[in-house]
């Protein structure tokens, strides 16, 4: 039974490789990454047999533990994990529960992550090949640390099976995976600085986790070779006691899932009235506002956009504080107002074929345009004034205040008016509705590129004049600058808006048809 699982994950994994094209290119693709970084490790594992004991045991164990913990994390928040062998597959079917965890454990090696992480422990054997008991430890160590990788994935998965099903928390968890990526220049440098500034910090901590499940099994060989014999068989008793222990919990979790699968499916609840849409004025408009607004509060894809806007004072105030500059503070406002206005310039591709609800209907394209600007004012507005202030009371600069609220209202108003004639008249390859925030589909990439970087060329161009007088106060020129920038900009970015809304508007009426068979291409 244990062959016919892991033939079964074969099957599957190659047929659809043959019927699907581009994940035969996605594999080739994973695959190459991967052998590069698995190269990296054989190599840097090999190199440290000449290394000093010390050096070589820290290594391998904040290595291996590091190891752990990705399996154990990467399966929760991985919106597109495998499930060709889902446990809930097998509810019909009377296999004996022992070959199925070994069946399903020895599949979770099948694949890339598993390839990978079980060639790289292998190379620890060649780290500690500087005898016979510290290389039988070693590859003792490397069979248990794998097998733990594996088995504390499946427990993840098990244990957060319902959650799992539940499509709102895939999308929170994409989202939230988003903000340690943004966020990995600062973690990274802040933790460099840290271990620069404690001297033996990485040694300790490697000493720490070699008792702990996350990093026992990386210290057998390590020990075995300085002779610590007692030390390594406590150590081996706590890989395999954490081993048995997640095997158990696997297993409970596994008679659960088999017995009452998961429910996919969404509970009734009782309606609230029009929600967003009772607080709009009655005109087409507000309606297109409400269900504008709709998407930004429910649509994921919306949600991985704004995700950025605050981290964006973080990124810029770690910035700051290396450099010692922190008048890059004041660049906040113009930059969240820049990227909140030219967020709406995808909004017809996010809307996929819904859009066809807006051809059936006939809404106006000035009224379209005007309804999808102005649910985005709702909240930008005022995240773009607090972004323009905030900054001052760590300057203290406050005489560039008015400049700087010029600049950034400005840019935000010219940017909807933009971004409303851009949305009128391209679409761009974006996420599918219920897709994952970040799965980029394949698309006309030039077209994309060269609407991205010409809408940032021409918006520049638009809020020029808002630019030159921040640039004169900032040279000396007086306040007389940013006071007339804070007439300038609203005046002239609404005068913008307004004219960007009616272009927009009448290329919509012209080209609705032609937008909606864009988007079914796009699908």
């Amino acid at each position: 039974m244990v062959a016919h699982l892991l033939r079964l994950k074969l099957t599957l994994l190659r047929n659809g490789l043959r019927r699907s094209p581009w994940q035969l290119v996605g594999l080739a693709i994973g695959t190459l990454y991967a052998l590069g970084l698995v190269g990296t490790g054989i190599a840097g594992l090999v190199l440290l047999r000449s290394a000093d004991a010390a050096t070589a045991q820290t290594v391998v164990v904040l290595g291996g533990a590091a190891a752990v913990l990705g399996w154990a994390i990467v399966p929760i928040i991985a919106s597109a994990a495998d499930m060709t062998l889902d446990p809930a597959r097998f509810t019909t079917f009377a296999v004996p529960m022992p070959q199925l965890l070994a069946g399903l454990a020895l599949a979770g090696l099948i694949g890339i992550p598993g390839a990978a992480t079980s060639l790289v422990a292998l190379a620890t054997v060649a780290t500690w090949s500087r005898g016979v008991p510290a290389a039988a430890g070693a590859l003792a160590g490397a069979v248990l640390g794998v097998l733990t990788c594996v088995v504390v994935s499946k427990v993840a998965t098990a244990g957060t099976a319902g959650l799992a099903s539940s499509r709102r928390f895939k999308d929170a968890s994409a989202i939230a995976f988003l903000i340690p990526l943004v966020l990995m220049g600062p973690i990274l440098a802040g933790l460099s600085r840290e271990i620069a500034a404690s001297t033996g910090f990485l040694a300790e901590l490697a000493r720490i986790l070699a008792w702990t499940p996350a990093g026992a099994a990386w210290a057998l060989g390590g020990d075995l070779a300085a002779g610590n014999y007692w030390q390594a068989a406590l150590k081996f008793l706590i890989a395999a006691a954490t081993l048995a222990a997640l095997a158990w919990v696997w297993k409970l979790l596994l008679l659960r899932a088999l017995v009452t699968p998961p429910y996919a499916g969404t509970a009734k609840k009782k309606s609230s009235g029009l929600g967003v849409f009772g607080l709009v004025p009655a005109t087409p408009a507000g309606a297109v506002a409400a269900r504008s607004l709709s998407y930004w509060l429910r649509d994921p894809r919306y949600a991985g956009a704004l995700v950025v806007v605050p981290l964006l004072p973080v990124l810029l105030f770690f910035q700051a504080s290396q450099t010692g500059f922190y008048g890059i503070l004041q660049a906040v406002g113009p930059l969240t107002a820049f990227l909140l206005a030219w967020s709406i310039a995808s909004d017809v591709s996010y809307d996929s074929t819904a859009f066809a609800l807006h051809v059936s209907t006939g809404v106006r394209g000035v009224d379209d345009r005007l309804g999808r600007a102005a649910a985005c004012l709702v909240f930008a507005l005022p995240v773009v004034l607090l972004f323009s202030v905030a900054p001052m009371f760590l300057t203290g600069q406050w005489q560039l205040l008015p400049g700087l609220v010029g600049l950034s209202l400005g840019v935000l108003f010219s940017g909807l008016g933009l971004s409303s004639v851009v949305s009128a008249r391209y679409t761009v390859p974006v996420p599918l509705p219920g897709d994952s925030p970040f799965k980029k589909p394949p698309g006309n990439v030039a077209q994309t590129l060269a609407v991205q970087f010409g809408g940032m060329a021409v918006l520049l161009l638009l809020v020029s004049p808002e630019v030159v007088l921040v640039a004169l106060q900032l040279a000396g020129g007086g306040p007389v600058f940013g006071w007339a920038c804070l007439i300038l900009g609203p005046v002239l970015g609404l005068a913008l808006f307004a004219v960007g809304v009616r272009l927009g508007g009448r290329w919509f009426d012209a080209r609705s048809p032609e937008l909606l068979a864009q988007l079914a291409i796009n699908r």
